[in-house]
Formats: structure tokens, sequence, C-alpha cells
């Protein structure tokens, strides 16, 4: 059974939009981290659950899943894509792919986030909560969501957070972000890591590969999912744990948006495995071919053909290398520079009768 997120904040299946907000006032402030000093743990506990559960429930779509699926439908759906956290199990091969900035289903945001997103966008005013105990405005300079009309900072009497809360406590993950004069620079984004699983092919070739983002966007004091098409030009030769940034596409929070970074994870290879800046490969031959000689055709990860010989002067040793110069990787600091191509030669032994084995075993 997953969390029942209606009896969490103790409303109906039916409840309307103001009796949720009016139901999540009155929890978020009674549990709150800062007003429960003396039992922190049990406070967090509940301050996130609360979260969660308004999070959900205020907004229509994921409401219907849950509402159709529950917590674990919700969770687990894994949002747009494929395997690997939003990415499709057959790749990317010349279009778009889809990705999740949060990762795969749905994941809460930060507790303090959604606090703050809502005293600022409804003002924490309701009449009815005798525990508010006043409101006071956001502290000037506060950084506000960018660009959402009248939640800037310094703006006393237009809601902000509740007296006695500050803008920075409570739950893990929140950053100050002050404008403290000329001389201080500001903190810069959070930066969000997501794999960027790509194919041993691109990274030789390159190109362009395109990736539809869903994140998360604050609108009217409401966290909601809007999509976006990020473009990231490949260069040949880049390696696993190269980082591609993309500065404010991350989620948004109520002190900004997080930055999006991707870091490239190489994919396994059926044929080639990748040495550094070298190639590796593996041809078979037999016995015959490893005394008197052989030719093979190797297929490069751009689709050309490389023919390698071998065995032509002396017996061929099972494990030898043969070095193709300039064949390999592309160095991306060295536009025009590969790498080696180097082929390992296995030779496969056949199976002799007793008869046969005598025989070698008199010519040898």
């Amino acid at each position: 059974m997953g969390k029942d997120y209606y009896k969490i904040l103790d409303v109906p299946k039916t409840v309307d939009e103001d009796a949720l907000k009016k139901a999540y006032r009155k929890l978020a402030l009674k549990w709150h981290p800062d007003r429960n000093p003396d039992n922190k743990e049990m406070a967090d506990k509940k301050f996130k659950e609360i979260s969660e559960a308004y999070e959900v429930l205020s907004d229509k779509n994921k409401r219907a899943v849950y509402d159709q699926f529950g917590e674990e439908g919700l969770k687990g759906a894994g949002g747009p894509g494929g395997p690997g956290g939003g990415f499709p199990a057959g790749g990317f091969p010349g279009g778009t792919f889809s990705f999740s900035s949060s990762g795969g289903g749905f994941r809460p945001s930060n507790p303090e986030d959604i606090f703050k997103t809502f005293f600022s966008a409804f003002g924490g005013a309701g009449g009815d909560d005798d525990d508010m105990g006043g409101f006071g405005g956001i502290p000037g300079g506060f950084a506000s969501f960018g660009g959402m009309p009248g939640m800037g900072g310094g703006m006393p009497g237009m809601g902000g957070m509740p007296r006695g809360f500050s803008n920075t406590s409570g739950m893990s993950g929140s950053r100050k972000r002050y404008d403290e004069g000329p001389h201080i620079r500001r903190q810069e984004n959070p930066v969000v890591q997501r794999p960027f699983p790509v194919s041993l092919n691109d990274l030789y070739t390159g190109g362009e590969k395109r990736l539809k983002v869903t994140r998360k966007v604050i609108e009217n004091g409401q966290f909601s999912q809007a999509e976006k098409i990020l473009t990231i030009n490949l260069k040949p030769g880049w390696k696993a744990g190269t980082k591609i940034k993309f500065a404010g596409e991350g989620d948004e929070t109520p002190e900004g948006p997080t930055d999006l970074e991707f870091v490239i994870e190489e994919k396994e290879h059926p044929t080639f495995k990748r040495q550094d800046n070298d190639l590796l490969t593996t041809v078979n031959i037999t016995l015959l071919q490893a005394y008197n000689g052989f030719t093979k055709q190797i297929t490069q990860l751009d689709g050309r053909t490389i023919t390698v010989s071998g065995g032509q002067n002396s017996m061929c040793q099972p494990g030898s290398e043969i070095v193709v110069k300039g064949e390999g990787m592309p160095i991306s600091k060295m536009p025009g520079s590969k790498g080696d191509l180097r082929v390992v030669v296995n030779v496969i032994l056949p199976n002799l009768t007793n008869q046969q084995k005598q025989s070698l075993a008199s010519i040898l």
C-alpha cells in the first residue's frame, strides 16, 4: 500500500482547490521544523509528507495518475522516454529522445520550496488559522522565481513567509541567494547531473543530438511540468565523463532555476572497445591461417572497410596485435588526429582425433 495523500492532508477525495490550499496551509504551519525545535525528527517527516501530498493533489495531472494508480503508479511511471532515466532502448538515431530533469517517475520537490512558493504566491493569510502568528514580507533582495509577477523580494504586505520562519532554514537543499551589495557575488545555480548514454559510433563521428527535457516550473505559485528541446553538438572523440551544461534549464525553485548538466556515458559496443584514443577489436583465424597467413576485413565505426593481414612471413601467434596507424578514435583536442586501431588475433584451435594428434606430433 502506498501513501494516502488525502488522509495525510485530512481532506476528502472530492476536495476542491480552495479547501486543499487551506488544509495544506494549516498543516504546513503546524509541522514546519522551525515551529517544532523539540520534536524536529517527527516534524521533518510530517512536513515532507504534507508537502508531497499537496504537490500531487494540487496538480491535476499528477492527481489523476495518483487517483487511478496510487503512489506506486505515480512514482513508477518513469515519465517520457525509456530505460536508463528517460533514454529509449534503441538510442536516438537522428531523432529526439525524451529526458526528465528530475529522473524517472514523480520525485517530490524540496518541501521548503513548496512552502516558500505557497506563501509567496498566495499571501499566506487565510483569516481563520490562529497559529499563523502574523505575516511579514520577504526580506529585501530575496531572489524571486524568475519573472513571476508580484513575487520579487522586498514587498512587505504581499504575502511572503510567515513571521518566525527563515528563508533558508528547515529542509536540506535550500540555498541563500540574497543581493548583498555590488561587491558580493551571488551563489551560482545548483547543478543537477544526469547521465547521457552515447554509442561509440556517435562518439567516433560526432553530430547533433536533440533531447526533449521535462522539468518542473513554477506557474501561479504551483509546480507544474514543461517540456523543452535541448541540442547537444557531439564533438568527435569526446570521452566518457565529458560534461555538457545547460544553464538554467533544470527544475525551477523559489530561489531560481537549477542548471542541468549531462555527463557522457559510453555505451558498450559489440565489436570495438575503446582504450584512451585507441580502438581495440578481435579477429578470429584458424590454425592453418596462423601458419599460412590471412586477410581480414573490418567494418570501421563510420562504415568504412579496413583490410588487415598477418602471418605471411611467419606464424601468427595467438594474442598478437596488428596495429593500423591513424584508424583509432578521433582526438577531440587535436582536430584531424586519431589514435590507432589495434587488432588482436585469436587463433581458434581445431578439435583433432587421436590419429590427427599423432600425425601432428610426428611433424612437430
